[in-house]
């Protein structure tokens, strides 16, 4: 569940959850007994032949989104989920530009390296049609929380840098390799607006925000009350298992029908039992409601923190998906790039695995199971509390 054991039989408290991706807990029985049973019945049949575990799950799964967003492509992984979601935007549009934003992470390909926007994630290859917008950064960003101020911004781009017509717009929510970011208030609706009238298709990257972690909603994009054209998911979706989905709406879904769209392994039917069978447990167990109390509890403990050790920058993030930033300096924002690491070994040697990200690799970030106790999130702040005090 939220445990890791080592060769020796030491157990460690799972604060990172295999980068936000085991949600329900490591080898959770009814995960663990659907893939095992779905394996025994048919382990691949690739799409051409319809299975039940597919549409089952895919009925399901289409029911947790609002508005038109029914037609689901399943697909392996979240960078492949996202080349998808990009490629059909230009289709669909006829347009190349694609708006994503600065600090913004979804992928590792090549179109996906492209939209990403992190130096250290990006090889010197071709990446072209892409523009980077400012990011709406509430604790670093030129204007702190004032969403509407950074969506003008893009405005600009889209003005002086394309044709006035784009292909879309693809962002999270919460930027979690970018350091567990919430964007701004009021950017969303605003951006969501601007790209829909350059003719743009919106699209909401959920590989970490998704399935329940944000604990106030289901998914990211509802925290800021925008219905995206396309959603894009993977990490939560199947507990471990290499499965990611693009769910959008029948019109959308058109412009794969001009030519053959295939992938071999995407709908394969052990990695969409497993997804129902995450999708089930989600709500059986109530884990929603799980991270959002807990993931309250533990951000208020976490900045209860601040006023004890002044390397502590910012406390952010909702539900089970937390950041806390280290700097050298609260006025300058120094990253504290040397020290994180030193805590991090800490909290190790203390029994306690952790995340770290940002773009100066300065920001721990807590994205455990969903299954995550008060009584964990006490023996974390704690763990985390005594590493610092070694410093």
């Amino acid at each position: 569940m939220q445990y890791l054991y080592d060769e020796n039989g030491r157990r460690y408290l799972d604060a990172f959850g295999g980068i936000a991706t085991v949600c329900c807990g490591h080898c959770h029985p009814e995960v663990v007994e659907s893939i095992v049973n779905q394996t025994k019945r048919l382990q691949h049949s690739t799409v051409l032949y319809l299975n039940h575990a597919v549409a089952d799950f895919a009925e399901a799964l289409a029911s947790k989104l609002p508005g038109d967003l029914k037609v689901v492509f399943f697909t392996n992984s979240g960078t492949e989920a996202n080349e998808l979601a990009l490629m059909m935007a230009r289709l669909y549009t006829g347009c190349q530009d694609v708006i994503s934003l600065r600090n913004g992470y979804h992928g590792n390909a090549a179109g996906t390296m492209g939209s990403t926007a992190q130096s250290s994630y990006k090889f010197n290859v071709v990446q072209t049609g892409v523009h980077h917008a400012l990011n709406p950064d509430q604790y670093r960003g030129v204007f702190g929380s004032d969403g509407l101020k950074y969506a003008r911004d893009l405005d600009d781009l889209i003005t002086y840098g394309t044709s006035g017509r784009v292909a879309g717009f693809i962002a999270e929510a919460i930027q979690g390799v970018g350091g567990i970011l919430e964007l701004a208030p009021g950017y969303l609706p605003a951006v969501y607006d601007r790209v829909r009238k350059a003719g743009g298709i919106c699209i909401a990257d959920e590989v970490q925000s998704g399935f329940a972690r944000t604990g106030s909603h289901f998914w990211g994009f509802e925290g800021h009350g925008v219905v995206p054209d396309i959603v894009t998911m993977a990490k939560g979706i199947g507990n471990g298992i290499p499965l990611g989905a693009v769910v959008t709406t029948p019109e959308i879904a058109k412009v794969l029908t001009n030519r053959s769209y295939f992938n071999t392994f995407g709908g394969n039917p052990v990695c969409t039992a497993g997804g129902l069978a995450v999708l089930r447990v989600i709500e059986k167990e109530k884990l929603q409601q799980n991270a959002f109390s807990v993931g309250s509890y533990l951000k208020n403990r976490l900045t209860s923190l601040m006023e004890k050790h002044e390397i502590i920058g910012d406390v952010r993030g909702r539900g089970l998906m937390l950041g806390v930033e280290l700097v050298t300096d609260r006025q300058s924002k120094t990253p504290a790039k040397v020290e994180i690491l030193r805590v991090m070994e800490q909290m190790k040697e203390m029994g306690v695995l952790i995340g770290k990200g940002g773009f100066y690799g300065n920001v721990f970030r807590v994205t455990p199971p969903l299954c995550f106790t008060k009584e964990d999130a006490d023996f974390l702040v704690d763990v985390m509390d005594y590493s610092m005090s070694k410093m």
